[in-house]
């Protein structure tokens, strides 16, 4: 049976970065970094969706004029 690893690849990646000793502004720097990429990825997954699905700027205006009652289970 295959055991995972306690760290993911990441963290342990991110581990040798952090053994240096980094200014508060450089860490700053990082976080943003990796935000951005992350921002992007999730960017580019929704542009997939929107192609495979043929989505259209009309089929969100259509989606935000929908009404969606839930019933109260009271």
């Amino acid at each position: 049976m295959k055991t995972q690893p306690i760290l993911s690849n990441l963290q342990l990646e991110l581990l040798k970065l952090y053994a240096n000793n980094i200014s508060e502004l450089q860490l700053f720097e990082i976080k943003l970094m990796l935000a951005h990429y992350f921002a992007q990825k999730a960017s580019d997954a929704m542009d997939d969706i929107w192609e495979s699905q043929n989505l259209t700027e009309e089929t969100m205006i259509e989606w935000t004029n929908e009404h969606h009652r839930v019933k109260n289970c009271t």
